[in-house]
C-alpha cells in the first residue's frame, strides 16, 4: 500500500457571487483607518473539552519534567468566545458552559456596554452562524435593551468556507497553540483564569494586527473566486 501525505486546507470555491461579496464587504472593514469611536471588532469561538486529574500531577524536578497521569475524567464542555480589536491591538476572551445564542447575546452585551459604552457603533466581524443574529439580543434581554444594543452593531459576516477572513480565528489559533492545547483543565473557572491570563499577557506585549490582504489584491490572487461576466 501506498502512503500519500494529505494536506488539509481551506480551499475557497470557484466563480461564487456571494462568497465574492461576502469577501470584499469584509476586507473594505479592515482598509478602514483607526476610529476609536467606531471601532472594528472580530469575533470566532470553539469548544473545549474539560478534563479533570484523577491522580495530582507530580511538580516538575531537577531531574524530570512534570509529570501528569494518563487516566483523566471527562467534566463536561466549555466554549470560549473570542473577541479581538485588530487595530488596537487587543483581545478579550469570554468562557462560558455553552454556545446558545443567549450566551453569545450576553458576551456582546458586555462589551458594548462595557469596553464600547461611549462608542457611536461597533463593526462587528464574524462568521454567519444561525447564533449570531440581531434576535439573539431579543431572545436574552427586554426590547429596549436589545433594541439599544443592536442598533449600535454593524454585522460584516464573512462567507460559507471564509473563516480564515476573519481575524478572530487566527487569535483563536494562537490562544489555543500556547495556552490551551496540550493541557487538562477540570473546570470553566479554571480555564477562564487562564485564558484571561493569556489575553492579558498578550494585550501588554503586542500591537496591532496588520492585514495584507487587501481589496485590489484579492481580485488578483484569488480571481477564480469571481464569476466570469459573458457580455
Amino acid at each position: 500500500m501506498t502512503s500519500r501525505k494529505i494536506e488539509y486546507w481551506v480551499i475557497p470555491p470557484e466563480a461564487d457571487g456571494e462568497f465574492a461579496a461576502a469577501m470584499e464587504d469584509v476586507l473594505e472593514v479592515y482598509a478602514r483607518p483607526y476610529d476609536p469611536g467606531v471601532p472594528v471588532l472580530c469575533m470566532d469561538e470553539q469548544p473545549v473539552q474539560l478534563l479533570k486529574e484523577t491522580r495530582l500531577p507530580l511538580p516538575a524536578t531537577a531531574r524530570h519534567p512534570r509529570r501528569v497521569d494518563y487516566e483523566y475524567e471527562r467534566a463536561g464542555t466549555a466554549n470560549i468566545f473570542m473577541f479581538c480589536e485588530p487595530l488596537a491591538g487587543w483581545r478579550d476572551v469570554g468562557v462560558r458552559e455553552r454556545k446558545t445564542k443567549l450566551d453569545w447575546a450576553e458576551e456582546v452585551a458586555r462589551l458594548l456596554e462595557g469596553r464600547y459604552a461611549d462608542c457611536e457603533k461597533v463593526l462587528l466581524v464574524c462568521d454567519n452562524l444561525n447564533t449570531h443574529t440581531r434576535g439573539a439580543f431579543y431572545e436574552r434581554f427586554p426590547a429596549q435593551r436589545a433594541r439599544d444594543l443592536v442598533r449600535r452593531i454593524e454585522f460584516h459576516y464573512t462567507p460559507k468556507h471564509g473563516s480564515w477572513l476573519n481575524i478572530a480565528e487566527n487569535e483563536l489559533s494562537s490562544l489555543t497553540r500556547q495556552c490551551v492545547s496540550g493541557r487538562r483543565f477540570g473546570d470553566v473557572a479554571t480555564l477562564q483564569s487562564e485564558t484571561a491570563a493569556w489575553s492579558t499577557h498578550v494585550n501588554d506585549t503586542q500591537r496591532g494586527v496588520d492585514w495584507q490582504l487587501r481589496l485590489d489584491d484579492a481580485r488578483i490572487k484569488l480571481k477564480s473566486i469571481y464569476p466570469k461576466i459573458i457580455d
